[in-house]
Parts: structure tokens; C-alpha cells; sequence
């Protein structure tokens, strides 16, 4: 398989007509350079990775773009922040568009407050179903019937077993380029966001403690965050746990769901839940080793959601939306909604389910929220793995529907069903 198209090119293409500066964020290996070089492919590339340009970047700041004058593309820029002070200068000085290609695993708290106004920020995640799929369709996902019907127009198959093996195989670009060996690419990518990201961005002296921090956390992911239990169990301190965590949110490694709470609901929790973001790293780290193994275990449904939250913050991310409106709501009475989507002044509510035979009681706990009266529901549903329509269904036109994740956001069957009573 050559150059997978991604989903984040229309964004990037826009944010190079209104910016001088672009900045693609993300994990290693989720394919920012190659996205970069494909979409801005007559101009030149540097690395810092380069020891010789980054001793220059470094100590010779002020001429480093002289040399190589914009537009250029700039790899690893995190290396040497102080170059963000001759961006500015050149671009105030220039007025032109789409000057600086910027790329770097993380977000640099400087670059926002450096080059406000002048950069636009791109978070490219790993591979979405959609793009592994080859679908084109590039909004980001909300339950409402426009979108479905526009939605529906190039959703591409994916059965159930492909669902798994995708789950298992994970979302970096480089399973999908060649065949390689699973256990050995991810023994690999995790040796070397040990030995490079982690030792940037912290100073971690025992790698092992980490190792298991990180299948300890992998182990919980879709599960509500109790940073004490971890960190008894693996013998740290809270706030070293604190800290290892901060680290994995930002390598986006992981990624914390907030809850949905307000005055009027006072009897929501207020703790996030944790997904990883890469199902394939959650299957090597807690040793599911095939598909059919992680299909039939226990953490299955845990997978499941993981890949559906992924799927839709994924969606947020490629469509250029920095900070998705994605919630969770549990009250203390253990009700609780998977994922609650806000957009327009309303609440979308979504149930999660890795069964094959959805019912009308999986949609109980959206009543927590009708009897609110400030809350605005708009449409909901289940997403879930079966692949035919349900017995005893008839179509209305209610706030209810259900969607195929043969696959979400792969596929979407029927529109506002509901089952009769």
C-alpha cells in the first residue's frame, strides 16, 4: 500500500490560506511528515533531528531562514523553540500565507502565546476507520439526521471480523504500509517513545516502574481514572503518577473524557475516564496477541469503546477542532452515558455497545437527562455491532436512532429506530 490519504488534508490546506505558520501536532509515527511532504511537495524539508541543523538552528538562530528561506517545512521544530521568535519576524514582515510547514510530537505551550494570531494547529491522530477504509468524508461526527444523510453517501463496508483485526492491529500508518510484524513494530514504538519522548519531556529514572505505569493504564482504559489505586499498585507516589500521566496525554498517548456535570445535575461524578488512543498499543502492553484471543476476552467491550471514542475524537481532530465537546455523564446512583456530543446548544447522547442485539432499555439513562430542564437533548443512539435490522423495529421520527458500526463511523444502516413495545 503506498501514501493513505488523510482526512486531515482539507483542514490543513484551509489552515495554509489563512496562517503563515502551520503546526501538525501528534504522536510519533502517526504520519505527520508524510502528510506534510505529500500535501507541500516542492517545498523543501529539514529536520532537526539532523544534528548539524539543529546545532545551527540552535546558535544561529537568527540566520538559520536565511539560509533556507520559507516556505519550508520544518521537522521537530521542539528542538529549538527559539525559533519561534524569527517565525514571527518573518511572517509580520511578509504578510504571506502557508511560510512555515511545522511539525512536533507534542503541544508546546509557548507556540500559542509566541505566535498567536499567526499559526494554525493541526492534531493529527493515528489512522481513523474512515481513511484505513479509503471514505473520504471528512466532518466530524455528531448523531443528527443531516449528518446522516450526507454521512451515508460514501460510507465504505467493514464487517465484524475486519472491526477486530483493525482493533487489534491499531492506528499507526505503518501497519497499514506493509506487513509487519505486529509484537515486533510495537516492542519497537514503545522502546522509542521510552527512549525519546519520555526523556524529553521528563526525567523518569526507572523505566520499568513506567512500562508498567503505562499497562496499568492500558488495562483501564474506558474505565473511570483513580490515580491512587495505580499508583499503589505499582509502587509510586501519587504525584509521580500525576506527573507519568501528564506525560502521556501530552505525547498524545492517551486522552481523558471529561464528565458532564452542572449545577443542575449535582449528582454527577467529576472524575474522567481514560482511553488510550491506539487500540494496537493497548493489545501489546496487556498481551491480547490475535484478533479471535481479544475478541472473545474479557477487556473486549473496553476495546470497543475505546475504538469508538477514538473514532469520533478522531473525527474532531481531522476536521481542525483542537478542543472536541465531548463529554460523559455518571451520577452517584451508577447511571451513566457513554459519550454525550455538544454542538448548537444540545446534548447528543450516546450509548456504546459491543453487542449484536441492541434493546430499548440501553437508552434508560438518557432519561436522566429529559429531567433537566435547561439541558437541551437533541438526537442520540446506540452504536453497536450488529449488522442486520433488529426483530420488532419500526421507523419513527423520534430523538432516538441506531447506528451500525459495521462500523461507526463506517457504516450507517437505519435511521431513528426504536423498538416497539
Amino acid at each position: 500500500m503506498g501514501y493513505i490519504k488523510r482526512n486531515a488534508e482539507t483542514t490543513i490546506k484551509r489552515a495554509a490560506k489563512m496562517f503563515p505558520a502551520i503546526m501538525i501536532t501528534g504522536a510519533r509515527q502517526v504520519g505527520k511528515t508524510t502528510l506534510v511532504r505529500h500535501l507541500a511537495r516542492d517545498i523543501p524539508y529539514f529536520t532537526l533531528d539532523d544534528p548539524v541543523l539543529l546545532q545551527s538552528a540552535i546558535e544561529e538562530a537568527g540566520s538559520f531562514f536565511k539560509s533556507t528561506p520559507p516556505p519550508v517545512i520544518v521537522d521537530e521544530i521542539q528542538y529549538a523553540p527559539n525559533l519561534f521568535s524569527y517565525i514571527k519576524m518573518i511572517a509580520a514582515e511578509s504578510g504571506k500565507r502557508g511560510l512555515f510547514y511545522l511539525q512536533e510530537f507534542k503541544m508546546m505551550k509557548n507556540v500559542s502565546e509566541s505566535l498567536a494570531g499567526r499559526i494554525g494547529i493541526i492534531n493529527l491522530p493515528g489512522l481513523s476507520l474512515r481513511e484505513i477504509k479509503g471514505d473520504t468524508f471528512s466532518e466530524h461526527f455528531v448523531p443528527t439526521e443531516e449528518y446522516l444523510a450526507k454521512r451515508k453517501t460514501t460510507v465504505k463496508d467493514a464487517d465484524y471480523q475486519e472491526i477486530w483485526s483493525i482493533i487489534h492491529k491499531g492506528s499507526i500508518p505503518g501497519m497499514y504500509a506493509s506487513e509487519l510484524d505486529w509484537q515486533l513494530f510495537y516492542a519497537a514504538y514503545t522502546k522509542t517513545y521510552l527512549e525519546r519522548d519520555v526523556r524529553e519531556l521528563a526525567q523518569v529514572g526507572d523505566e520499568l516502574k513506567f512500562i508498567k505505569f503505562m499497562t496499568a493504564l492500558a488495562a483501564r482504559s474506558a474505565q473511570m481514572l483513580n490515580l491512587s489505586s495505580i499508583a499503589n499498585e505499582i509502587g509510586i507516589s501519587v504525584p509521580t503518577a500525576n506527573r507519568w500521566l501528564s506525560i502521556l496525554i501530552s505525547s498524545n498517548i492517551v486522552y481523558l473524557l471529561q464528565p458532564y456535570y452542572s449545577n443542575s445535575l449535582k449528582r454527577a461524578v467529576k472524575t474522567p475516564k481514560l482511553y488510550f488512543l491506539d487500540t494496537g498499543l493497548i493489545a501489546y502492553l496487556t498481551k491480547w496477541t490475535t484478533p479471535e484471543v481479544l475478541e472473545a476476552g474479557a477487556m473486549a467491550g473496553a476495546f470497543f469503546e475505546t475504538l469508538v471514542v477514538g473514532e469520533v475524537l478522531k473525527s474532531f481532530y481531522n476536521a481542525g477542532i483542537l478542543e472536541p465537546p465531548l463529554y460523559y455523564y455518571r451520577d452517584k446512583d451508577g447511571k451513566e452515558i457513554d459519550l454525550l456530543i455538544e454542538q448548537d446548544g444540545k446534548l447528543h447522547p450516546v450509548e456504546i455497545k459491543k453487542t449484536a442485539n441492541p434493546s430499548r432499555w440501553q437508552l434508560a439513562n438518557f432519561s436522566v437527562l429529559e429531567k433537566n430542564e435547561s439541558i437541551i437533548i437533541g438526537t442520540g443512539g446506540i452504536i453497536c455491532l450488529y449488522e442486520k435490522k433488529p426483530p420488532r423495529v419500526r421507523e419513527l421520527s423520534i430523538n432516538e436512532l441506531f447506528i451500525n458500526l459495521k462500523g461507526m463511523p463506517q457504516r450507517l444502516v437505519r435511521l431513528n429506530l426504536i423498538f416497539e413495545k
